[in-house]
């Protein structure tokens, strides 16, 4: 398929699957769900508060490396684990986003890769 194009930054942790960190179709790009792991792959201990603030690194990284930022993000889907952790992913989120308010979806979901206790992808305008 033309104008398709894999995306691979050493910024964010490597994909644990058979999946890619991001992937350009023309002018967006579709992040795969980011966990809080490190670039290195080791999983953040800690809160949602800690996760979530890792997870919009990994994000943002991928976002950079893609030429976009946080600015471009036109859809963001948040998983959780817990919709107890909500108020305090969103507080994290709103930091992230500052002003801009993309399209979002959350839901909470039975199990994350690895415990995790928050996991987020986007859509972004390049």
């Amino acid at each position: 398929m033309d104008n398709i194009e894999i995306l691979h930054t050493d910024a964010a942790p490597a994909a644990i699957g058979p999946y890619s960190q991001a992937v350009k179709v023309g002018s967006f790009l579709f992040t795969s769900g980011q966990i809080p792991l490190t670039p290195e792959g080791q999983m953040v201990a800690g809160d949602a508060e800690a996760q979530a603030k890792q997870v919009f690194s990994n994000l943002d990284a991928i976002l950079t490396s893609a030429g976009a930022n946080r600015s471009r993000v036109v859809k963001a889907t948040v998983f959780v684990a817990d919709l107890a952790d909500f108020d305090t992913i969103n507080k994290v989120y709103a930091d992230f986003f500052g002003d801009h308010r993309p399209a979002r979806t959350t839901v909470q979901v039975a199990k994350l890769p690895r415990d995790a206790k928050v996991e987020i992808e986007v859509v972004a305008l390049l």
